[in-house]
């Protein structure tokens, strides 16, 4: 057997705790998996004396994590700060400087600074492996790394973030609102304090970035994304999905088009009888188009101690094993450009909803304007008031909801058709509008 890895671990919140713990509990089985002991033997954190269920004593303690990534007698230096700057960028900058291997659960850095970390990783011939970033325990970034070299991936799509599926699901199982839901997710735990990052689409985005290059082999493009997030979605929404055969789930899809990568998070209606469609509460779901393998679907827990602490201590036994693959699963100067596809050109199925006033002529301005930007309309289902939210009499003055299922057409066409809808005076307020997705 070969000396045993040192491991030095910044950060010792609920994922570095789990990951020091489970380090420890399965010693034995990661050395003969591995050929190889692993051992923790620095840390840092902000306050040394706090309780966390095991002895720092017999280790090396940094308050700064930068110091111990310049300083620490380790072989890997796990980050688990969070952040896209400061010391998290600064002590993982430090430890690929000094030829340290680097794990990582950070999808705002590597979102962020991605490329430029693979090539200082390259030339100090240290590995940066982060497959907790995304998704938590699903081992995705090995699947599309290593698992699916010989496929020409054209899709990849997925539940990406556990607090939107929860809420959602939520929404839709008990009939209640966003922000009873949001409140409850809060309560639990599985939504921050400050929910803004997730419910906007913006953790999505992140992680769909890293997706990205390396299904595609294009540099990272964090800010070359289309993001919608889920605050606008309505129990009205959630119920018309149910009754067309669909249900409403927040995806992240990137997927090669003629005009060049589409990357876009918004909720989406899919399929009831998709794989997709079944995914509930918390957990993530990923799913792979190859050419020679098809469609491959992984799903699991997003988030959590104990599973992103599984997929950062699955990274240290390939480091402690030797094996090397390249950051984004090429070498990083081999990685294209990336090209954005035109997202208004981009194509499918709709789902509208309008406030629409109960006047004479309503529908025919509706259907006139569809028809003037070239749009087939599959369906149109007007939904009255319930009993109790009802007026006592008529007033043509009180808008009804009205759904439209549009056949597919394109989004420059939609917009049109919106506006236009928009500029008669026949509707309350801005339309909701909601893709429809072609899965299997």
């Amino acid at each position: 057997m070969s000396e045993a890895l040192k491991v030095g671990v910044a950060g010792l919140g609920t994922v570095g705790l789990s990951v020091v713990q489970l380090l420890a509990k399965h010693a034995g089985q990661i050395e003969r998996k591995s050929g190889r002991a692993v051992t923790v033997t620095a840390v840092s954190a902000r306050d040394r004396g706090k309780d966390r269920g095991f002895d720092v004593s017999t280790l090396e303690w940094f308050s700064d994590p930068v110091e111990m990534a310049e300083k620490a007698n380790i072989d890997i230096f796990v980050e688990l700060i969070g952040g896209d700057s400061g010391p998290a960028e600064d002590a993982v900058r430090a430890a690929l400087k000094r030829g340290v291997h680097v794990v990582t659960a950070n999808k705002a850095l590597l979102a962020r600074h991605g490329v430029d970390l693979a090539l200082l990783a390259e030339n100090n011939n240290a590995c940066l492996n982060y497959e907790a970033a995304v998704a938590g325990g699903i081992p995705i970034v090995k699947t599309l790394r290593e698992s699916m070299s010989g496929n020409d991936i054209s899709r990849v799509y997925g539940i990406l973030n556990g607090t939107c599926n929860y809420i959602l699901t939520r929404m839709e199982a008990e009939g209640i609102g966003f922000e009873e839901c949001l409140a409850e997710a809060q309560r639990l735990g599985y939504a921050e304090a400050d929910p803004t990052f997730d419910i906007e689409g913006n953790d999505t985005a992140h992680k769909l970035a890293i997706l990205t290059s390396l299904a595609f082999g294009t540099k990272i493009a964090d800010d070359d994304i289309y993001v919608e997030g889920i605050t606008s979605i309505s129990t009205a929404d959630i119920q018309a999905a149910d009754e067309l055969g669909f249900r409403i789930k927040l995806l992240g899809i990137a997927q090669r088009t003629e005009t060049g990568i589409e990357q876009r998070v918004h909720p989406t209606m899919v399929p009831k009888t998709s794989a997709i469609a079944r995914i509930d509460g918390v957990l993530n779901a990923v799913a792979v188009d190859g050419d020679y393998v098809g469609e491959i679907v992984l799903v699991g827990p997003g988030a959590g101690g104990n599973a992103t602490a599984s997929s950062v201590v699955a990274d240290i036994a390939d480091i402690a094993r030797g094996d090397e693959t390249p950051v984004l699963g090429m070498p990083a100067g081999d990685l294209k450009d990336y090209q954005r596809a035109r997202m208004r050109m981009h194509e499918g199925g709709y789902y509208i909803r309008l406030s629409v006033y109960d006047r004479p002529g309503a529908f025919a301005e509706i259907a006139r304007c569809m028809g003037d930007a070239g749009i087939s309309l599959e369906s149109i289902v007007q939904k009255r008031h319930a009993a109790d939210e009802a007026p006592a009499k008529y007033d043509a003055d009180v808008p009804q909801p009205v759904m439209l299922i549009t056949y597919e057409t394109t989004e420059v066409a939609i917009k049109q058709a919106l506006e236009a809808i928009m500029s008669k005076g026949v509707v309350a307020e801005e339309p909701q509008l909601i893709r429809i997705e072609k899965l299997n």
